[in-house]
């Protein structure tokens, strides 16, 4: 018996196609599923001889099922006699539908919500009809969703901060939580030309023009002689630092905040934190073309891998302390390195490219990793001041 169709088995079958979307999505469209059909596995005339207490049983719970029509087919012959058992089961309207799944309550939320947003944004109709189970997970947040996409569309210039949303309700760890169906919904709302189509969804701030947070660099004098508006530190916009470059003949680029802050007196330099792989924000500094550039960042495969791409744009640096020599004179300092790379690094000058071949495959050990702070301070001085 336990092969024969049951009540869960249809409920299962119709609740994968109310999954799919497919059930709300032919409501909300005033399209006709109706009569649907489902066929019903019974038993068999060989299972009605040698079990006929089970199928009958099986029948019987057919027939007391509320909420379908069945249809019938007469199984048997001389043996067992005939036997009129469901093959069928049959759905004639979508109230029958709801209630057989359970349903009711989310289509009425989906139905109320697809309303409001038809009257007052109709372009995102469309959408809601593709997607209607992702618009009923947010459908205590859904009126506020389309409030912000009416939003932007109405009020945001390019140029606006996510934080200048002025939206009841909505603030802009609303806006972080829900960029996904906000980029969907906003490449629907605004006309093209509102849409930066170089940018991909995920960068919602660039894709639809908002002000991006200013980045910033951080930098000191070296050379005791020199300051800056009386200061020898400053942290400043990276943009304000392109059009107003500091008088400084050569600039070090360094990894490590405590190798930083502890570089020793160095005539006519400026250093700066490099932050990793965020050093890209030094791109828009198109001085640093006029001047000695130095970098020096971990002797690892990550390190390198900065250098590189910094050389992509600066392809004059130099780099400091991130040589074989460097490497070997420290071999009880060094650690392992977690995550290595193995990319193709094309800026590197040969004698780097050799040092990187020989990290990634091991030369040295596993995965070898010196620290900028691990170098003997004696090694700065010298590769900084006795030029």
């Amino acid at each position: 018996m336990t092969a024969w169709t049951t009540r869960a088995d249809v409920v299962a079958k119709l609740r994968r196609r109310w999954d799919s979307g497919e059930f709300l999505t032919a409501y909300a469209s005033d399209a006709s599923l109706f009569p649907l059909e489902v066929p019903l596995r019974g038993p068999g005339p060989r299972e009605l001889a040698t079990d006929l207490s089970a199928a009958q049983e099986w029948a019987a719970q057919w027939r007391k099922a509320n909420g379908v029509r069945l249809e019938y087919q007469r199984v048997g012959g001389r043996l067992i006699g005939a036997n009129d058992l469901p093959r069928r089961v049959w759905i004639d309207e979508w109230p029958q539908l709801w209630s057989l799944l359970g349903v009711a309550a989310a289509v009425d939320d989906y139905s109320g919500l697809l309303d409001r947003t038809r009257a007052a944004a109709p372009a995102l109709t469309a959408w809601m009809l593709a997607k209607p189970h992702e618009v009923l997970a947010l459908a205590g947040e859904w009126d506020r969703v389309v409030a912000t996409v009416l939003w932007i569309d109405s009020s945001a210039a390019p140029g606006t901060f996510l934080r200048q949303v002025d939206v009841p309700g909505v603030d802009t760890k609303f806006i972080e939580r829900h960029r996904a169906v906000l980029s969907r919904l906003l490449d629907r709302q605004l006309p093209a030309h509102r849409i930066e189509t170089d940018c991909a969804p995920a960068d919602f701030i660039g894709r639809y023009r908002f002000r991006r947070k200013p980045q910033y660099v951080r930098y000191r004098w070296l050379d005791p002689r020199h300051r800056t508006g009386g200061f020898t530190e400053l942290t400043v916009r990276t943009d304000e630092f392109a059009s107003t470059p500091p008088e400084a003949e050569s600039i070090l680029i360094v990894e490590n905040e405590t190798t930083y802050l502890a570089l020793p007196p160095t005539p006519n330099t400026v250093a700066i934190f490099g932050g990793g792989y965020a050093l890209t924000r030094l791109d828009a500094l198109t001085w640093l073309t006029e001047r000695r550039v130095r970098y020096w960042g971990d002797i690892d495969t990550h390190g390198f891998a900065i250098l590189d791409r910094l050389r992509r744009t600066f392809p004059h640096t130099e780099s400091v302390l991130m040589d074989r020599s460097t490497l070997l004179a420290h071999e009880t300092q060094w650690v392992q390195e977690n995550s290595p790379t193995i990319a193709i690094l094309d800026h590197l000058r040969p004698a780097e490219s050799e040092l990187y071949r020989d990290l990634v495959e091991h030369t040295f050990g596993p995965s070898v990793r010196l620290e900028q702070e691990r170098i003997r301070y004696a090694s700065i001085e010298s590769a900084l001041c006795d030029e």
